[in-house]
């Protein structure tokens, strides 16, 4: 039997409005609307929900939940056997972090001394676990590989490196107002893409899934986007035409 909206918030322990909000953005829509304007969810509407909650719980924005379970490659079981890897590894962390408390409270009572270190056992903010296994499932091992040559440059060849990928975003940034699958448009984006495989191995779909963090990822935005507001969008859809462009 098809549930309610509320059923089905009250089930989940969510909110009406959330569910709500879910169906305007095209994230989870209901199987059926009544006449009446009733929203029925059924058993795989549920199991879409229990996914975008485990994608929730790991930190990803709904923008990036609802294109990652769009995509024609999203496969269900690998997402799950994701989520619970990260989970699994988000519960060590706990663990760690629960223990320090424990220990800080025997410490504040005098039953125990600690160390500097131990005070900060289980906290690392250098990193974020998540963000680094998604970029894994999406085939960005590159960008670390790239990272990795550039810092094996000279100084000068470092500076003439940036220069070059400076001259590109502004050339892309003055295109950005074109169709994303313009000659010139495209012309500008297979520099980039040369100018990628300079540095690291990328495929078409792997420049594909680069330009998908270009918008998922703020940071890269907030970067881009500083040689001109919509660049990281434009160059995303650009990058999109090319891979399907030229796949292999």
């Amino acid at each position: 039997m098809p549930l309610k909206v509320s059923e089905v918030a009250e089930l989940a322990g969510i909110s009406v409005r959330t569910l709500h909000h879910y169906d305007e953005i095209g994230l989870l829509t209901p199987e059926e609307v009544t006449g009446a304007g009733y929203r029925l969810y059924t058993d795989g509407n549920l199991e879409t929900l229990q996914q975008i909650l485990f994608f929730k719980e790991l930190g990803f924005p709904l923008k990036q939940i609802k294109e990652i379970m769009s995509s024609p490659s999203f496969d269900r079981q690998e997402a799950l056997e994701l989520h619970r890897k990260l989970l699994l590894e988000k519960r060590r962390q706990l663990d760690k972090r629960i223990a320090t408390i424990t220990k800080t409270i025997q410490h504040t009572r005098g039953e125990i001394q600690m160390s500097n270190k131990e005070k900060f056992e289980g906290f690392d903010f250098s990193h974020n676990p998540y963000e680094k296994e998604a970029r894994k499932r999406w085939g960005d091992e590159a960008v670390d590989k790239a990272n990795a040559k550039v810092g094996s440059l000279s100084k000068d060849e470092q500076a003439a490196w940036g220069e070059a990928m400076n001259a590109i975003y502004s050339k892309l940034a003055s295109l950005r107002g074109n169709s994303p699958e313009s000659d010139e448009s495209q012309a500008a984006i297979k520099e980039w893409y040369d100018f990628l495989n300079r540095m690291g191995q990328y495929s078409p779909e792997a420049f594909r899934g680069l330009g998908q963090m270009y918008v998922d990822d703020e940071r890269f935005t907030r970067n881009i986007d500083q040689f001109g507001e919509g660049l990281a969008v434009f160059m995303r859809d650009a990058m999109a035409v090319y891979a399907d462009r030229h796949r292999e």
